[in-house]
């Protein structure tokens, strides 16, 4: 099976909660976001999170320092998701493993989703599968592409996307499984030629699948783990979502 570790991006600042705070440690139901993040990983087996901090670094090392299966790798310059990763390569360079990347502010992550994501990858020979989600309103999302067989082309995101893309409702929500030397392979591949002078993640799948590795995308996610948090209403939001499904608070 080989190992699993995971990248937790939480580098970001979170400017429109209204507060310093970084926003991976705004509390959801008492507890901070991003821990309903660990606690899912170590329930599919992750062994070692490296945790992405850039805004406020010291704040997120001090809340979390008790985690001791946690690293910490620090973004000084926000260039991107893609960035953010690269500055993870010295931790997983020497992995002979499977890495999940994924977000900070997804506390409704499931580990169910998780665990079937690493599973298909573990038995498919993959070297990237990107879990995704079917939603009946997609917008604002990047569309998996397919082909006529229904084999994983690329994301297109909505503002680059054809009307007929646009129509597609299988969407990316920044969730993947790499081998780690294959991502490490992509992250040196980067290129930030592109309207925000930014590196992107979701440039590695196409990378890969570039130099005919096996890439793919998975819809293993709940419709609930689609619920992000960029506002204080939609903290609000998913603090009821989680108390429905039967969270427990701190």
């Amino acid at each position: 099976m080989g190992k699993r570790i995971a990248v937790v991006l939480a580098a970001g600042k979170g400017t429109r909660m209204q507060s310093e705070m970084p926003k991976v440690l705004f509390p959801v139901l008492g507890r901070p976001m991003i821990e309903f993040v660990l606690d899912a990983l170590r329930e599919v087996g992750v062994e070692k999170i490296v945790c992405v901090v850039g805004y406020r670094a010291d704040d997120v090392r001090q809340a979390l320092a008790g985690h001791s299966d946690v690293v910490f790798v620090e973004q000084t310059e926000q260039l991107g998701t893609g960035h953010a990763v690269q500055m993870c390569v010295d931790e997983l360079k020497s992995v002979d493993g499977n890495v999940v990347v994924l977000a900070g502010d997804s506390p409704l992550v499931q580990p169910s989703s998780l665990k079937e994501l690493f599973e298909a990858f573990e038995s498919g020979g993959h070297a990237c599968l990107l879990g995704t989600l079917k939603r009946e309103n997609p917008t604002g999302l990047g569309r998996i592409v397919r082909d006529a067989d229904g084999i994983f082309e690329g994301i297109v995101e909505e503002k680059d996307a054809t009307p007929e893309q646009r129509a597609i409702n299988e969407v990316n929500m920044s969730t993947y499984v790499f081998a780690a030397p294959r991502l490490v392979e992509a992250l040196g591949r980067l290129s930030n030629e592109n309207a925000q002078g930014e590196y992107y993640l979701t440039d590695c799948p196409k990378i890969l699948k570039g130099l005919g590795d096996k890439v793919d995308a998975l819809p293993v996610l709940k419709a609930c783990e689609a619920y992000s948090i960029n506002s204080r209403e939609q903290l609000a939001e998913v603090e009821r979502v989680m108390s429905e499904i039967g969270y427990n608070a701190s």
